[in-house]
């Protein structure tokens, strides 16, 4: 091993008046009729967020806020989705529910006690997300009254269901540069008409 003397880098003080960069846009801006796919988080990219159903709902609350995101994918010991949860159930009228039901208090609530279950949750096909519109995916999304959708492709020979991607109401607001002031859906869809009205 050869000895390589590091010299040490050269600093001056920081002017006055100095800036910082920002980052660039995450998203690019999209139209309406651009094709769906351009919405989709595509989970083959992507690393899917995920937390075992009997965590905490704080774990859950930390791991989005530190990812900046508001969903995560609900697994059991398998890796199997059982479900999902948002921030909109931790931070809603679902913790109290539980607690009024059941007793305990907020620390004592698990992931699985307010997810939304996999037999309530409604997918989309990736074939569909193929030959579709990024205005068809606002029309599924409002008709169902969610802010988020799962995208599925079909596996091996028993045609198995995989989640490919995440589609999100708050995301498509973005990239249309709709501002949105709260997190809630009807305000996510009352922007995106307003946006189809003035067009």
């Amino acid at each position: 091993m050869t000895n390589i003397e590091y010299t040490p880098i050269a600093s001056t003080t920081l002017e006055s008046g100095a800036s910082f960069h920002r980052t660039e846009r995450v998203f690019d801006l999209i139209k309406l009729d651009d094709p769906a796919i351009v919405v989709m988080t595509d989970l083959k990219r992507v690393s899917a967020l995920t937390i075992a159903e009997k965590a905490p709902i704080e774990a859950a609350n930390s791991r989005m806020k530190h990812r900046g995101v508001r969903l995560l994918l609900v697994v059991d010991d398998d890796d199997t989705v059982v479900g999902l949860i948002t921030s909109t159930d931790t931070h809603g009228a679902k913790p109290i529910q539980h607690i009024q039901k059941h007793g305990g208090t907020y620390h004592d609530i698990m992931v699985r006690d307010i997810m939304t279950t996999q037999d309530r949750l409604e997918v989309i096909s990736m074939d569909d997300i193929n030959r579709t519109r990024v205005g068809n995916v606002v029309a599924t999304l409002k008709q169902a009254g969610r802010a988020h959708a799962l995208v599925v492709d079909y596996h091996g020979e028993e045609q198995r269901q995989v989640i490919r991607g995440i589609i999100s109401a708050s995301q498509i607001a973005r990239q249309l540069d709709i501002e949105i002031p709260t997190t809630e859906i009807a305000q996510t869809f009352a922007e995106i008409e307003a946006l189809l009205a003035s067009a």
